[in-house]
């Protein structure tokens, strides 16, 4: 039997939609079976400016060189078991001989320390800097030699002195935002703009710690020595490595969350207005006060830690609010102290760091010596107009809130008016952990006073702000 044209036409339509249908539906079978046997940590997310492995950067995939030497390591290695966490970290303190109690010492790294490892002679090297220590030779090389070390699975190299308090968590946050299969150079300068000005705004200062990716580092182990008779008239171990890192044409990547702390006195101000990114680390913590009063420099970073123990990411981030009834600005930095001024402040007013320190070089007649690289406002001349500074007692968890309790700093003599936040003991904030979303831009938290707040105690709650919510003063 013959079938008309245009229905023989229909037929080949239906059947070719058939066959189209049947063939898609396989594809998307064959498609999830393959990630399924895949796995999640094979594929790979690509994004116009990011392109990284689903498999999240973790502590274990950092190895730390650590420098020091056999006169200072016994005094500061307690500033390494703040951070330290002896199972899950890998790298070497790296000495220029035992101490003399070295039996002590060796017992003290296997419990608790990361393990202690001899530098190589470096007598070969000269140095040139008229004044400078040798050292500075022996402290470039721990990034060579750690690199020696052979690790397996390591995506990230971190150096920091003895004296460089890191705070793990927010490393690893941090170094998350950057492809680790890539050459990366990551740290910060000086808050001192003569010392980046002698040293270079391009170098990542090595107390304040710095990173390099594990193809980088690879690199540079094998190029470094030869860099090293090059340069003998540069001052510090950091310089060096800078100088090498440029002659592969790698600059630094800046991240505001390293601290070299090249300041001296109460550093106050620069804590408590901390830049929107996590708080990585802190160098010279024997050189400033104690940031806590009436407690060792190492006590007041162990309290500190008591915060880091329970919200890290959100560990200094300011938030600023305002009360509507006292016309109070409220300034919290979490984790460490909460400011209220007895009156209300626009907030670019109430941002930059309060110049509570003094500058590292001695010498006050040079001009550049008290030039710093951030926005600065002076401590107000009347001490009734400076902020009633409430600092961090306590930190404690029920469910997903985490309360944090600051009590009031009596380091002020004034006599507070009847309106005045002096009548305040105690300051409650609330708030649930942060997990920052690294790959977007940060963004300041809001808080409100609650109704609940009353008498000689405050109540404070932090939360996101709403997409249009401003911050300002009503």
């Amino acid at each position: 039997m013959k079938y008309p044209h245009s229905l023989n036409k229909t037929l080949i339509s239906s059947k070719f939609l058939r066959f189209f249908l049947i063939s898609s539906l396989v594809f998307i079978i064959y498609l999830l079976f393959s990630l399924y046997m895949v796995g999640p940590s094979k594929v790979i997310n690509v994004s116009p400016s990011l392109l990284y492995l689903s498999e999240p950067t973790s502590i274990e995939h950092v190895v730390f060189g650590i420098a020091s030497n056999k006169d200072s390591w016994p005094k500061r290695k307690d500033y390494v078991k703040l951070w330290w966490k002896p199972h899950r970290m890998r790298g070497c303190v790296f000495l220029d001989s035992m101490p003399q109690n070295s039996d002590a010492t060796m017992n003290d790294t296997e419990s608790s320390l990361p393990p202690t490892c001899i530098s190589g002679d470096t007598s070969r090297f000269r140095y040139t800097w008229r004044g400078g220590l040798r050292s500075a030779i022996r402290v470039a090389r721990v990034v060579s030699e750690t690199v020696a070390l052979n690790h397996s699975d390591v995506r990230w190299f971190v150096f920091g002195d003895d004296d460089t308090v890191f705070f793990p968590d927010n490393l690893v946050k941090t170094l998350s935002k950057y492809d680790h299969r890539l050459w990366h150079y990551i740290g910060t300068n000086s808050e001192i703009y003569k010392q980046n000005r002698l040293f270079s705004f391009e170098m990542g200062f090595g107390g304040a710690g710095f990173a390099i990716s594990y193809p980088l580092a690879k690199v540079l182990s094998k190029v470094f020595d030869s860099c090293l008779e090059r340069y003998p008239h540069l001052y510090g171990s950091d310089g060096r490595i800078y100088a090498c890192l440029a002659e592969l044409g790698i600059s630094l990547t800046h991240e505001p969350g390293f601290h070299q702390l090249d300041l001296r006195g109460d550093i106050f101000g620069l804590l408590a207005s901390h830049p929107l990114r996590p708080l990585v680390s802190l160098h010279h913590v024997d050189h400033a006060d104690p940031i806590f009063p009436n407690m060792t420099a190492y006590k007041a970073y162990e309290h500190l830690f008591k915060a880091v123990n329970f919200d890290s990411n959100r560990l200094l981030q300011q938030t600023v609010c305002y009360d509507r009834w006292f016309m109070w600005t409220i300034s919290v930095s979490w984790g460490y102290a909460v400011q209220i001024y007895g009156y209300h402040m626009y907030l670019p007013d109430a941002l930059p760091v309060q110049l509570t320190f003094r500058q590292w070089d001695k010498n006050r007649e040079n001009p550049l010596a008290s030039v710093y690289t951030f926005n600065i406002r002076e401590v107000h001349v009347n001490k009734c107009r400076r902020p009633t500074i409430f600092l961090m007692d306590s930190v404690s968890s029920s469910g997903d809130q985490i309360k944090s309790i600051y009590k009031r700093n009596l380091s002020e003599d004034c006599v507070p008016h009847r309106d005045s936040p002096w009548r305040l003991e105690e300051i409650r904030v609330f708030s649930k952990k942060l997990d920052l979303d690294i790959p977007q831009a940060p963004r300041r938290h809001c808080c409100d006073v609650l109704n609940s707040s009353a008498g000689a105690v405050m109540e404070i709650t932090l939360r996101e702000c709403a997409e249009d919510e401003l911050i300002y003063m009503h």
